[in-house]
């Protein structure tokens, strides 16, 4: 079983990265604009901050005191507060204040989530989290915004070996992505054999698994979180089932988003619309939300 703190140090490690593209950053580059529409660098930075007081809120509920996290859903459910108003409250800080609170609040995140009880779920905005799945999904989401903002900057990122915990996060939900769509999840489990950073490989299903993907990891995380179209990478799927999961696979609650848009290349010179028509299988389903995947 891994331990949640180790996630989290892998966690802080991702923070880090995004850390060092921020902590000399001009005040007056962080408000510019990022691939996600709307959103500049502060923006992203304050959506990271505000969910990671959601999670503290979250951690105390799961330890018996769930005030702060119900008042809090009652806001989102009325519409008084959104993703996007708490992002742009927190933009609109000064960046030196905006960076510290950040800091500040990744740390006493952490520190929430290796105090909640063992055996103790968090409640969520989906099923009800352990604290090390919940490490797990801040691995992710902080990835996945920091490629927001480094593609923002026109900054390269080394991919490391954290990537496998998206990795994970992405294989685990399968069948959440193809209920979101409306689709009928398969019944077979597919082989995903992953290149990893340092060269070995990644690998989750059954070896004789009729279908299959397989592609570099952080190709693999930069789709299942959105932050590549998928006619820009390289990855390969074997199977109907596993070339439509290619262009639905998420890593992250809630509904599908848009997406980036191609920029490039297709791996496989099939236009979107045909790669899908040829790929849905079975009936489709009513969505449901899915198993808590766990880290």
């Amino acid at each position: 079983m891994v331990d949640v703190a180790d996630v989290l140090a892998d966690y802080e490690a991702e923070a880090q990265v995004l850390d060092g593209l921020l902590a000399e950053l001009p005040a007056g580059d962080w408000s510019r604009e990022t691939p996600a529409p709307g959103w500049s660098i502060a923006h992203q930075i304050g959506h990271l901050a505000w969910t990671d007081a959601v999670v503290i809120d979250a951690a105390a509920a799961a330890n018996g005191d769930a005030a702060a996290f119900a008042a809090l859903g009652a806001g989102l459910q009325s519409g008084a507060v959104t993703i996007d108003s708490a992002a742009a409250g927190m933009a609109a800080l000064p960046p030196a204040e905006l960076l510290a609170q950040w800091r500040d609040g990744r740390r006493r995140m952490a520190a929430s989530l290796r105090r909640v009880a063992p055996g103790a779920k968090l409640p969520w905005f989906g099923p009800p989290m352990s604290a090390t799945s919940m490490a797990t999904a801040r691995i992710m989401e902080t990835w996945a915004h920091g490629q927001d903002i480094a593609d923002a900057l026109g900054a390269g990122r080394q991919p490391s070996e954290r990537l496998r915990h998206i990795a994970h996060l992405a294989v685990r939900t399968r069948n959440f992505a193809f209920k979101l769509h409306q689709l009928s999840p398969p019944e077979a489990e597919f082989r995903v054999e992953l290149e990893s950073p340092a060269g070995g490989t990644w690998t989750w299903g059954p070896e004789d698994a009729a279908e299959r993907v397989t592609g570099m990891a952080e190709e693999f995380c930069l789709l299942a979180t959105q932050r590549r179209h998928r006619d820009d990478l390289a990855l390969t799927a074997v199977g109907p089932n596993a070339e439509t999961w290619l262009d639905i696979v998420q890593a992250f609650a809630g509904p599908p988003g848009e997406g980036r848009q191609r920029e490039g290349r297709q791996s496989d010179g099939l236009q979107p619309e045909e790669r899908q028509s040829l790929a849905r299988p079975g009936e489709s389903t009513t969505a449901a939300v899915s198993q808590e995947p766990q880290a």
